[in-house]
Parts: structure tokens; C-alpha cells; sequence
């Protein structure tokens, strides 16, 4: 998470200069400006941790990942249908039917004037941040739970966010950042089996009333409030949607302003609190350009130090340049150090096992990525096509199945999957029958043989050579991990053509667990692999709790596999039509489909499809995705990507002849 001061570079340095002052006997650490936490949680391991927070959005975070140690199950959602809440709270078409309000989405994104988070974002945390107040309203989630969750939003922001750090201004232009799709990350909780607390309080009154081993103290240190700073994350924690002023959108944060960011009042209030402090170690971090002069701050800690000492580490870092000039190529971060309050003798040690800890983190369902890099693989559209599918699939068939991407990851009791190609699904019926890390060795074992790598060209064009002699499944599959791009390219001889991929292809260690993976779960689904054209598929014993997927090529692209020059029958206008009519005879039949497909390219509109739509009962889902693969030829096209399906999004009922088209942007 992006937030101005974070401590993580900081942290070793942190414990460098404690260890040099502790007794052994320490058992509690005051995390007093806790931020993102990122400090009381290196020390958990070895304390039992306080952590506090003006600022109510940490105060979520301590909560989830601080004082939360069990691992939350959300066995009440599941006891209510849900049984993944990040799953659920990310499904697209919960997200378009969600209409019972939109504050975020009218404060933040253009919508609204602002330019904050697209307005599909906007979206997206609307609905999640009701569902999750929806669900603790009725006791479908513990309070744990309900802070994970809600500490999970907060952190995910920050990567969709249209500005450059912090809140006090959007950005004019979009970042390509912005226009990602908002996910839900799992936290990771460390278990330290203590009582841990978290506080969201003022500082100053706080250690009046507890005390603790060691403090760490972190607090502002120029006139930039970080209430204002970070607003916008500030109200989804609090989500009171209280009015916005202003082109920056801010709420009333004045109650929040920190004296420790005023000029006039940073060092009283420094002085207040390292006076009242009931701790017997103290770290304080500050930098020389804190509005407090460093020569007051030593002063002022040398005169509460319990033997007139102060330990101070200095720590450089580049300037980071900003419009306001200065002379200093280094900013100096310190560490201070006093021991506050003379050591409890008597002090009895909290029986705890120091290196007892447990990690844990919410499972989500992880997809499984093809071992190949076909052209137009839905790997990376995954997480937005499949909460459209339904959950009670008998049988699934996905026609044009190229890499497996959405098969593989699509839960039936029977896949059948299809595809022209036979030279591919001839490689994945032999990994089917492989051991996975006997095949990896295997295909180790021929790359250092034949002395294949991403710089030897010459010994690339020999395999190719090798393979195009004798085509078998698993020569060509190494041969593809050393290829341009990872492309799979035939002539029409059926003669693999594809270049070499110079320092840019091998059998890396992505491939290799992928692979695994592939074929690990391939080895538990009844399924098979057929080589039809789509035309010659027989698709009349399917019935109603079956379903279709079809990711055909796309007529206004130029992919390699639609071209007429690969060695495979080209995609036109003719074959467009013969699907339409492939897809209707579905509909008759009670069978629900999916079409994946782009309705505009390149300033190209697939008028077919749109005339298609107009004259069919189906629900149109806009995805965002730009693709990455350039041999694609589609970055900075605009594309509009779309999945087509004949059935309600929620209730997965084939859409009767009554009903209208419902378009969901």
C-alpha cells in the first residue's frame, strides 16, 4: 500500500537499535503512529502489540491483521449460500444489478466530476462496501471477519487509485493503473497466540492510560495532514457518506488534524507525550526536515531519558525530487533512542513461546493458468467471465478450447474439450497421461541435450529442424518455450514456422509450475479432447444443465489463427454466421452458452454480431481488458471485449422470447 512515512525500509534498523538496549524481559510494543501497520507487524513475532492510529482506516487494518490472530472462516456466509466471500463480493453481474446507491461512485469517478477512480471502480466499492455493512447487520460475519474483509477494500484502493500517492489531487490523464479492475487481496495474519489491542485515539491521551515495554513512535513530521492526505480511504473505512466540498472532494476532516503536522504546535506536543509516556524504552523516528528542529527534538529527549543518554542512528536516502527546489541530494532519517522509565526487576514474563507463530491468510480460489501462451487466451479475463457461469454444470464444452484456459478452471462433472488444432490437443492428451515432476525432468533433460537456451539460436532452428522431421507432443512443446513470444505458428503444410525467441523464451519456472498445475488437475476431471471443426460437433444430447463456451476467432482481428495461412480453415463472414446459428439452435434446445468475442477493434465494428444481438435474448457483460500480447496487434486499440450469454445473470435461466436484451456496461 502506498502511504507517505511507511517504515518498511526502516524496519531492520528498527530492531538493530532496540536489541542493543532490551533486558530479555520484554513482552509488549506500543506501535503509537501505526499507519499500515507494517511495524506491528515485523514485531508480532516477538511482543505482544498495541496498535494505534488517529486515522480510522488503520485502526481497520490493526484490527484485521493486529489483534485479529484466529484465522476467520465466514462459516455464517457459508451457512447463508456464500462460499467465498471475495468470490462473491467480486462477481461482476452482483455488481451491475447493485443499484440502492452510489456514493462512491458519484464522489469519486467522473461521474461525479472527479477523476479519483474510474467509474467502474466507483462501482465495485459501492456494492462491496454495502454487502459487507449488509452483512454484519445481520450476523452473517463475526466482527473479526468483518474487518478483514473491509481492511481488504481499503488495501486494494490504493492500486486502482488515478493519483499519484496520496489524496489531495487526481491525476488529469488516466494511469494505466486506474483503469484496472478493483481486486479484493487476502491479508496475510500472523498468529503470535498473545492478546494483542489496537486503539484509534489520540496519542497524547492514550499513553496516559497504558503501559507498555517498549514505544515506538512514528508521527507526522511536515504540515501535510495525513487526514486530508489519504480522505478518500479515510470515509470508505468510516462509510458515514457524509457531503463533499470542493474539486478534490473532501469531507469535514478537522476533527482529525493532527498538532504534530502544525508548525506552532509540533514540539508542545511532542514534549506532552514523551513526558506522559509510560513505556521504558522509546524509538522515535524523525528527519531533518521535520517542522520540529532536530537540535530541540535531541534536547527534548535527552531531558526525559532516565540517565541523560540518547542513542541516535542516522539512516541516508536519494532526495526524492519534488517541484519545490532544494539543495539536499540526501534526506537523513533518525532513529532516537532513551530509555524512558527504569526496568521492572520483578517483572513477570508472559509464558509465551517467542518463535510460536502461525501465518495464515483467507483462501480464494487461485486459477490455474494453461502451460501454453495461446493467442487470445482468457487467462487474465478469468476473474471476470467465470462469476457469469453457472455453478450446477453437468457437462462442458468448450468448442474452440485452444490453451484450456477456462476449462481447466471451470467447475463440471464431464469437460469435453474441442479444438481444431489437433497438433495441441494431441500435447495435452500426452501430458494427461504424464507424471508432472517426471515430465519437468524429462524436458529438462532434452533442453540440455540438445543445448537449447534463450541466446542459442542455432541449436533452436536444429530442434525446430528435429521436430518438423518427426512431430511429436512433447518436442513441440519445448520447441514453443523457446519460440517468439511463446506462439504456436504452422504453415499450411503444417511445418511449425515460428521464429526464435532471443532472449526473450525458455522453459522458465513459470512454465514449470504451470505446467504442473495443468496437468496436476487435469488428472481429476472426467474429460476428453476432441479435434473437430466446430461445424461437425454434435451437440444434440445436451441438455438443460449443461453448458457451451465458445471463444472463437474474432472477425475484425488479425490473429494468426483466423488468417486462412496457418494451416487451418479461415474465419469469415460465412463461418461468423454458421456460429449465430450454432448458438440458437442451443437456445432451442434449452442449453446455456457463453460467447466470448469483440464487439468494436481498431476503429472496425463486428456488425454481424451487433445484428446479432439486436435479434437474440441475451444478456451483453462489457469486460475491461486490454491485451499484453503484441503478436495480437491490439495495445492501444480500444477494444471492446464482451461475453455473450443467452441466460439471466443470477438466476441462469435461458432468457424466454419475452424478455428484452439487458446490456451490462
Amino acid at each position: 500500500m502506498r502511504y507517505i512515512g511507511s517504515k518498511t525500509l526502516l524496519l531492520t534498523s528498527i530492531e538493530d537499535i532496540l536489541k542493543k538496549h532490551l533486558y530479555g524481559n520484554e513482552e509488549t510494543f506500543l506501535d503509537l503512529f501505526a499507519g499500515t501497520n507494517v511495524v506491528g507487524n515485523y514485531f508480532k513475532k516477538d511482543y505482544t502489540i498495541y496498535s494505534n492510529d488517529l486515522l480510522y482506516f488503520s485502526y481497520v487494518n490493526a484490527k484485521a491483521t493486529i489483534e485479529n490472530n484466529e484465522k476467520v472462516t465466514f462459516n455464517n456466509l457459508k451457512n447463508n449460500g456464500i462460499k467465498d466471500p471475495f468470490d462473491f463480493l467480486q462477481n461482476e453481474s452482483y455488481i451491475e444489478l447493485h443499484n440502492s446507491y452510489s456514493y462512491y461512485e458519484d464522489s469519486y469517478t467522473p461521474k461525479g466530476n472527479a477523476q479519483y477512480l474510474s467509474s467502474e471502480n466507483g462501482k465495485r466499492i459501492d456494492y462491496i462496501r454495502e454487502t459487507i455493512e449488509q452483512w454484519k447487520g445481520k450476523d452473517w460475519i463475526s466482527e473479526a471477519e468483518y474487518f478483514y474483509l473491509l481492511s481488504s477494500l481499503i488495501e486494494s484502493i490504493p492500486f486502482v487509485s488515478n493519483t499519484t500517492g496520496t489524496y489531495g489531487a487526481f491525476l488529469k490523464h488516466w494511469d494505466k493503473r486506474a483503469l484496472k479492475p478493483l481486486e479484493l487481496k487476502p491479508l496475510k495474519v500472523v498468529n503470535n497466540f498473545r492478546n494483542n489491542k489496537s486503539f484509534n485515539e489520540d496519542s497524547n491521551v492514550l499513553v496516559r492510560d497504558i503501559e507498555v515495554d517498549i514505544a515506538y513512535i512514528d508521527p507526522p513530521y511536515n504540515s501535510r495532514q495525513y487526514a486530508s492526505n489519504y480522505h478518500l480511504l479515510e470515509n470508505v473505512a468510516r462509510h458515514e457518506k457524509p457531503e463533499l466540498k470542493g474539486t478534490t472532494k473532501l469531507f469535514d476532516w478537522s476533527h482529525l488534524r493532527s498538532d504534530y503536522s502544525t508548525k506552532n504546535k509540533a514540539l508542545k506536543a511532542m514534549e506532552d507525550l514523551i513526558e506522559n509516556i509510560n513505556a521504558t524504552h522509546v524509538v522515535l523516528s524523525y528527519n531533518d526536515e521535520g517542522i520540529i528542529p532536530f537540535e530541540e527534538l535531541i534536547n527534548l529527549m535527552q531531558r526525559f531519558s532516565i540517565d541523560g543518554k540518547v542513542d541516535i542512528e542516522k539512516i541516508s536516502y536519494p532526495k526524492y525530487n519534488s517541484k519545490k527546489p532544494s539543495k539536499k541530494k540526501e534526506l537523513h532519517e533518525f532513529l532516537i533512542y532513551i530509555q524512558r522509565k527504569q526496568i521492572k526487576e520483578n517483572k513477570i514474563k508472559e509464558v509465551v513461546n517467542k518463535n510460536k507463530t502461525v501465518d495464515w491468510e483467507v483462501n480464494t480460489n487461485k486459477y490455474i493458468k494453461s502451460p501454453l501462451n495461446y493467442v487470445g487466451g482468457k487467462y487474465k479475463l478469468l476473474k471476470q467471465i467465470l462469476p457469469f457461469f453457472p455453478t450446477d454444470i453437468d457437462t462442458f464444452v468448450d468448442i474452440f478450447s485452444g490453451g484450456a484456459n477456462v476449462g481447466i478452471n471451470v467447475q463440471a462433472n464431464y469437460y469435453i474439450f474441442n479444438d481444431m488444432n489437433s497438433r495441441i490437443n494431441e500435447m495435452f492428451r500426452y501430458f494427461a497421461k504424464q507424471n508432472p515432476t517426471e515430465l519437468v525432468d524429462k524436458i529438462k533433460r532434452i533442453i540440455e541435450e540438445h543445448n537449447l537456451s534463450k541466446t542459442n539460436q542455432e541449436a533452436y532452428l536444429n530442434f525446430r529442424e528435429k521436430y518438423n522431421n518427426n512431430p511429436n507432443p512433447l518436442d513441440l512443446y519445448i520447441l514453443i518455450s523457446f519460440s517468439y513470444n511463446y506462439q504456436i505458428r504452422f504453415n499450411n503444410s503444417m511445418i511449425y514456422n515460428n521464429p526464435f525467441g532471443k532472449n526473450r523464451s525458455s522453459f522458465s519456472e513459470n512454465m514449470e509450475k504451470n505446467l504442473k498445475l495443468f496437468i496436476s488437475k487435469l488428472k481429476t476431471i472426467n474429460h476428453a479432447f476432441t479435434d473437430q471443426y466446430f461445424t461437425d460437433i454434435d451437440l444434440s444430447v445436451l441438455g438443460d444443465k449443461d453448458f457451451v463456451y465458445l471463444d472463437p476467432p474474432y472477425l475484425i482481428t488479425t490473429g494468426s489463427y483466423n488468417d486462412g495461412n496457418r494451416g487451418f480453415t479461415n474465419w469469415d463472414d460465412k463461418q461468423e454466421l454458421k456460429m449465430y446459428e450454432l448458438m440458437n439452435q442451443l437456445t432451442q434446445q434449452n442449453v446455456r452458452y457463453a460467447l466470448s468475442n469483440v464487439i468494436q477493434h481498431k476503429g472496425k465494428t463486428n456488425e454481424l454480431l451487433n445484428g446479432f444481438i439486436e435479434e437474440s435474448n441475451v444478456t451483453v457483460h462489457y469486460l475491461d481488458y486490454h491485451y499484453n500480447n503484441s503478436s495480437h496487434n491490439t495495445k492501444g486499440s480500444g477494444s471492446t471485449e464482451v461475453l455473450i450469454t443467452n441466460y439471466h445473470p443470477k438466476t441462469h435461466e435461458i432468457l424466454c422470447n419475452k424478455e428484452k436484451i439487458m446490456r451490462l456496461g
